[in-house]
């Protein structure tokens, strides 16, 4: 009967230990990689006549480098075609001058309208990218949505900016042209080429590893010479696109940490034996007592890092006992719980919650830096079974 009561105390054992010990633990390390990207959209060139007659087909392609989780690089090549306008909303009498005898000469009645104009482009620019659902939430390969912001510049090189062929109702133009109307004094001809700004967002709908779906949109400035209109300030045009990117390579590999190996428990069995006239017992030697070890466990609210008045109390209990016990020394280790966050936002959490504590001990209660030390585990360890309970950070000095 003993022997069956031995044998199932050690199963028990066993078991415990077993559930105790922690899961393997997948972590993703990002990797540098190219991509390319198609997109086609519309385009809106700022002006003032009525917005549908300003908007035109736009095509974009991109070719990028992302060098870690937040920045990256990119070339894309914006084309196809700008529009402009203007309404003559009143009309005009061409006033030749004075004759000979000082008489004012009238000219022919200029009458009201509108003139449009489409040409032709394509603009290269260069802009650096910076995804921020990488910086503020950490690096996640499966997220389903990232958003990112980017800026930069380039050249806009126009054609086909001419009457004969894209402008709609060019003899009022014309007219008015001829009349010494200033609205189209800056309108060219031939190609030119012109240096723009550039800005705007971007949002990344994950597909598959290799695939997702890009919407961006960017604003574009350039010199007053852009629209062939004088207007004394900077001319703009805005994109809005949609098409695939497509990541070339792997955008990052996996490895796996162990989980730590449970503490081995040696049980020693003590056997006594009774003696019925027991030996003269020899002096006892003498045992020095050694201090049990003392222990306090600071908790923390969810995505914090401050103590909080109620858990002050046992920072200065730790204090107290390091005062009143001068060869004692204190580790102070932070946790955080599994169950939120990520494993790079978890780290840097438990971190700041062992200094934390770090910092009362040595500030407030003036404790010498050299007895205290200071480790973190992130959410590799979870001391206890509950996550609310796992934001903590342990001290036990001794």
């Amino acid at each position: 009967m003993k022997i069956k009561n031995v044998l199932l105390s050690c199963l028990m054992l066993a078991g415990a230990l077993n559930a105790s010990a922690q899961e393997a633990k997948t972590e993703y390390v990002p990797n540098p990689y190219w991509y390319i990207q198609l997109q086609g959209g519309a385009q809106y060139t700022l002006g003032e006549i009525n917005f549908k007659d300003l908007i035109s087909p736009n095509v974009q392609v991109t070719v990028g480098r992302q060098f870690n989780p937040v920045f990256g690089m990119r070339l894309a090549v914006n084309a196809w075609q700008s529009r402009a306008g203007v309404d003559y909303n009143a009309t005009q009498t061409w006033v030749a001058g004075p004759t000979g005898t000082g008489t004012v000469v009238a000219g022919p009645v200029i009458p009201a309208g509108t003139t449009k104009v489409k040409w032709m482009y394509v603009a290269p620019g260069i802009d650096l990218t910076f995804n921020l659902s990488n910086l503020f939430c950490g690096f996640n390969p499966n997220r389903v949505f990232n958003f990112s912001v980017f800026a930069g510049g380039g050249v806009n090189i126009g054609w086909n900016f001419d009457k004969d062929s894209n402008w709609d109702n060019k003899d009022l133009m014309n007219q008015h042209t001829a009349a010494g109307n200033q609205n189209w004094q800056y309108a060219w001809t031939g190609t030119k080429v012109r240096g723009f700004g550039r800005a705007g967002i971007a949002a990344d709908f994950r597909l598959s590893d290799a695939v997702s779906l890009g919407l961006e949109a960017n604003a574009n400035t350039l010199s007053d010479h852009y629209n062939g209109k004088k207007a004394s300030n900077w001319d703009w045009y805005f994109n809005a696109l949609a098409g695939i990117k497509i990541n070339l390579g792997k955008t990052y590999t996996t490895r796996t940490i162990e989980a730590p190996k449970p503490v081995e428990r040696v049980v020693e069995k003590v056997i006594e034996r009774v003696v019925e006239k027991p030996a003269p017992a020899p002096a006892a030697p003498i045992v020095e007592a050694k201090a049990e070890p003392f222990r306090r466990d600071v908790f923390f609210k969810i995505g914090t890092v401050n103590i909080r008045p109620e858990e002050a109390q046992k920072v200065k209990e730790v204090a107290d006992y390091l005062k009143a016990n001068p060869n004692a020394k204190v580790e102070v280790t932070g946790y955080a719980d599994r169950g939120t966050g990520n494993p790079t936002i978890n780290n840097r959490l438990s971190k700041q919650r062992a200094e934390a504590v770090f910092t009362s001990l040595t500030k407030t209660h003036k404790i010498d830096a050299s007895r205290i030390k200071v480790d973190f585990k992130g959410d590799t360890i979870q001391p206890f079974a509950k996550d609310v309970e796992n934001r903590v950070a342990i001290c036990i000095a001794e």
